[in-house]
C-alpha cells in the first residue's frame, strides 16, 4: 500500500505542474497597461534576426561607380558574349533577372536549388512517394498491474477480488507491395498473471504468438498502375504516387530550363545593348567634335566682328555643340528605365548603365574601376532558315510546351486513377497463426513439462490457426468519388487547352520572329546606304563651307549643322540595324527552342564550382560556433533575434562620438562649358570617353 499511494501522489504532482504550465501566470509584466506603453515600446519595435550570413569580398569592396565627373578615362575590359555568358552562368545561383523580384517575390525566383529541392520534398518529392512502399517496423509494449473488485465471479475467473499483473509485447514488420497488397509478420507475446481459482498449476502465464497476415485489394486501391500513381493512400483529389511525382520532377526541370535560357537571353540582350551604347556614343562624339569645329570657327569670325560671325550665327552654332554636348552625356552615363525584360533592342541606355546592367547579369560586382568593352562585333551574314524545319523544331523543343505537355500527362493520370474510386473496396484478408503456451518464456526447468516453455511450445507446431475474409466497403452514391472524376476531367481539358493555345503563341511568335530577321537585314543595308549618302553629303558640304566667301558661308551654315545631325542619326540608325539583325536571329532560336545550343550551352548534373565549395566552407566555420544540436530539455534554444534595428540613415551632425563622416555638397558649377575634345571619327569603339576640363572656345585644337 504504501508504494501504491506514492506512486498516486507522484502522479497527482506531475498532473499540478503540467496545469500550472499550460496557464498564463499573472506577474507584473504581463499585467495590462491601459496606455498601451509596452505594445509601443517593445511589441511594435524593429528587431534584426539572428541569422548567420555571408559576407562577400567582392561585394563589401565594391568601389565607387563611374561617372561624368571622372577627369580619367578607365581602363577597358574587353569581353566576348561567351565569356560573358560564361561568368553568368558560373556567378548564378540565383537566375537573376532585369527587374526586382529577388526583393520584391523571392519565392517567384528560379534558384540552382530547385530541381532538387523538387526532388527531396518530404511531402510530394519521388522519395517521399517511394517511401509509402518501405518496409515498416512497429513495436508496442504495455505494463498494467490490475486490482479490482467484480461483481461476477464469472469475469474473475472463480473470484470476486482480481489480482492480476498484465504485459503485453509486440513486434512486427510491414511491407506494400507495387499491387497495393499489404503483407504483415507479427510477434505477439502476452504475460498474465493473476489469482484466479481456474488456472493451471503449475501457472502458465506466458503466451506467444507469431503469425503473417496479408491483404490485398481486389477492386478499389488494387494493381501496380493505380499504386504508382496515387500511392497506396491516395484519395481523390489528393494523390501522390511515383509517377505524379516524378513528372513533378520533370516540370521543375523544365522550370530551371527555361529560368537558364531566360539568363543566357538577358546576358546576350544586355551585351548588344552595351556594343549599340558604345558605337551611339562614338557617333555622338565625332558628330560633337564636327559642331566644335564649326563654332570655333564662326567664333573667330564673332570675336573679330567680321561677316560670317553674328551674333546669331554664333549662337546657332553654339546651341547645336551644346545640345550634341548633351546627347554626347546621356550616351555615356544614360538614363534610368524600367528593369523588364525585352528582346528588341532599346538604345537608350547609356553606356554606363549599360555596363552596369550587364554586370548585374553576370554576377560580377557593379564597378571595379574597369569598364567593359564588347570585344565582339555583331553578325552581318545573311542568315536564310527553312520554315518547315523551324516550326517542327520549335513545336518539338520549347520548354514551356514540354512542361505543359508533362502537365497534360500528369492529368491524364490523375483521371485514370480517379476511376478506379468508382469501385467497391474489396479487401481479402488471410493470417496463419503459431501458439506457444507455457510457465516460463523461455527458460525451461523441467524438460518434459511441454508447456514449461512458451517458444518450446510454439517451435513444435502443435497449436496452428488460419483465417481468411473479405472486407468490402462501399460508399452509397460514392458522391467524392463522381465528383473527382469530374473534376479530374476539367483539370485535364483545361491543360490541354491550354496546350493548344501555347502552340498557337509559339507559331505567331516564331512567324514574328523570321519575318524579323528579313526586315532586319534589309534595313541594315538601307542604314547603310544612308550613312555613305549623309557622310558625302556633309563632306562636299564641309568643302564647299572652307571655300566659299563670307556671304556664301552665312547661307551654308544652315545646311552644314543639319547635315552634322543627319549623319550622326545615320550612323546611330546603321549601327541599331545591325544589332536588330544579331538580335533577331537569336529571337528566331529563342522561340525555336534551341538558345542554349546556339550559345553552346548545355545543363547536365556536374560537380559544385570551387565557389560554391569555398561559400560552404565559411558557411561551415561560422556555424561551428554554435551547437550543432539543440536541447530543449537541458538547455534553452538559441536566440532568435539580435535585438533593435536602428532605423536612422547615419548619426546625426551633432553626436560628438559619431565617426561616419556627413556627405559633401558637391553642386556643380555649370557655368564654364566643359572641355569635350573627343576622338575623331575612325576612332575603335569605347574610345570615346569625355574627360571634364575647362573649355576656351577661342583655343585649338
Amino acid at each position: 500500500m504504501p508504494e501504491k499511494l506514492k506512486a498516486l501522489a507522484t502522479l497527482l504532482l506531475a498532473v499540478f505542474v503540467g496545469l500550472q504550465g499550460c496557464s498564463l501566470r499573472k506577474s507584473k509584466e504581463f499585467q495590462f497597461d491601459e496606455d498601451f506603453s509596452h505594445y509601443h515600446g517593445a511589441a511594435t519595435e524593429i528587431s534584426y534576426p539572428d541569422v548567420d550570413t555571408v559576407s562577400y569580398e567582392e561585394i563589401a569592396n565594391t568601389q565607387a561607380p563611374l561617372t561624368l565627373k571622372d577627369d580619367a578615362p578607365p581602363d577597358f575590359w574587353d569581353l566576348t558574349l561567351d565569356e560573358s555568358i560564361q561568368t553568368a552562368l558560373a556567378n548564378s545561383q540565383v537566375m537573376r533577372d532585369l527587374g526586382a523580384l529577388v526583393l520584391e517575390s523571392p519565392d517567384n525566383v528560379r534558384t540552382l536549388y530547385d530541381p532538387a529541392i523538387e526532388e527531396t520534398d518530404p511531402r510530394f518529392g519521388v522519395e517521399a512517394a517511394l517511401s509509402a512502399f518501405d518496409t515498416s517496423f512497429e513495436s508496442q509494449v504495455f505494463f498494467e498491474g490490475n486490482d479490482r473488485a467484480l461483481n461476477n465471479v464469472f469475469f474473475g475467473g472463480g473470484t470476486r477480488l482480481l489480482r492480476q499483473d498484465l504485459h503485453n509485447y509486440t513486434a512486427q514488420l510491414s511491407k506494400r507491395a507495387a499491387t497495393g497488397s499489404e503483407f504483415t509478420i507479427r510477434q505477439i507475446i502476452d504475460y498474465d498473471l493473476n489469482n484466479s481459482p481456474g488456472n493451471d498449476d503449475p501457472n502458465k502465464p506466458w503466451t506467444a504468438q507469431f503469425e503473417g497476415e496479408f491483404r490485398h485489394p481486389l477492386m478499389q486501391g488494387g494493381g501496380v498502375d493505380f499504386n504508382r500513381i496515387a500511392g497506396p493512400d491516395g484519395r481523390p483529389g489528393a494523390m501522390n504516387g511515383v509517377l505524379l511525382a516524378r513528372i513533378s520532377s520533370d516540370i521543375s526541370l523544365a522550370d530551371f530550363e527555361i529560368a537558364v535560357r531566360n539568363l543566357v537571353n538577358d546576358v546576350e540582350n544586355a551585351y548588344w545593348e552595351l556594343y549599340f551604347s558604345y558605337r551611339e556614343l562614338d557617333s555622338k562624339i565625332a558628330a560633337r567634335d564636327r559642331a566644335l569645329e564649326t563654332w570655333r570657327s564662326i567664333n573667330a569670325l564673332f570675336v573679330t566682328n567680321r561677316r560670317g560671325g553674328e551674333a546669331e550665327k554664333e549662337a546657332q552654332a553654339r546651341e547645336q555643340y551644346y545640345r550634341l554636348e548633351e546627347e554626347v552625356q546621356n550616351a555615356l552615363a544614360g538614363r534610368p528605365s524600367d528593369n523588364v525584360r525585352t528582346n528588341t533592342l532599346r538604345g537608350s541606355g547609356g553606356v554606363q548603365t549599360s555596363e552596369r546592367r550587364l554586370r548585374r547579369l553576370m554576377g560580377i560586382a557593379p564597378s571595379d574601376g574597369r569598364l567593359i568593352r564588347p570585344a565582339q562585333e555583331p553578325e552581318m551574314a545573311r542568315v536564310v532558315f527553312d520554315w518547315e524545319e523551324l516550326l517542327v523544331e520549335a513545336l518539338n523543343r520549347r520548354a514551356e510546351l514540354r512542361r505543359q505537355k508533362w502537365k497534360v500527362r500528369r492529368r491524364e493520370m490523375e483521371l485514370a486513377a480517379s476511376r478506379n474510386f468508382l469501385l467497391p473496396r474489396v479487401d481479402a484478408v488471410g493470417r496463419y497463426r503459431f501458439r506457444g503456451l507455457g510457465h516460463h518464456l523461455l527458460n525451461s526447468d523441467r524438460q518434459d513439462d511441454r508447456f514449461d516453455n512458451a517458444f518450446q511450445d510454439l517451435t513444435t507446431g502443435d497449436f496452428q490457426e488460419w483465417q481468411v475474409g473479405l472486407e468490402v466497403e462501399l460508399p452509397v452514391g460514392y458522391r467524392q468519388a463522381h465528383a473527382g472524376v469530374r473534376n479530374a476531367e476539367l483539370q485535364l481539358n483545361r491543360e490541354r487547352a491550354i496546350l493548344d493555345e501555347q502552340e498557337k503563341q509559339v507559331v505567331h511568335e516564331l512567324t514574328g520572329a523570321v519575318a524579323e530577321v528579313d526586315r532586319a537585314y534589309t534595313l541594315s543595308q538601307t542604314s547603310y546606304n544612308r550613312r555613305v549618302a549623309a557622310k558625302q553629303h556633309l563632306d562636299a558640304l564641309d568643302s564647299l563651307y572652307q571655300d566659299a566667301d563670307e556671304n556664301e558661308k552665312t547661307r551654308l551654315l544652315d545646311l552644314l549643322l543639319d547635315a552634322q545631325r543627319r549623319l550622326a542619326d545615320a550612323e546611330t540608325t546603321y549601327y541599331r540595324g545591325l544589332l536588330e539583325y544579331s538580335m533577331a536571329i537569336k529571337n528566331v532560336h529563342l522561340q525555336k527552342g534551341s538558345l542554349l545550343d546556339y550559345n553552346e550551352v548545355y545543363l547536365s548534373e556536374g560537380p559544385w564550382p570551387g565557389k560554391a565549395h569555398y561559400d560552404a566552407a565559411r558557411l561551415d566555420e561560422s556555424r561551428r560556433k554554435s551547437p550543432k544540436l539543440l536541447n530543449y530539455i537541458l538547455s534553452w534554444p538559441l536566440p532568435t533575434s539580435r535585438g533593435p534595428f536602428d532605423q536612422r540613415i547615419m548619426p546625426s551632425a551633432s553626436d560628438e562620438d559619431s565617426s561616419v563622416p556627413l556627405p559633401e555638397d558637391r553642386a556643380q558649377d555649370l557655368s564654364d562649358p566643359p572641355d569635350m575634345t573627343g576622338p575623331s571619327e575612325s576612332a575603335s569603339i569605347g574610345e570615346g570617353v569625355l574627360r571634364n576640363t575647362a573649355f576656351d572656345p577661342t583655343a585649338q585644337n
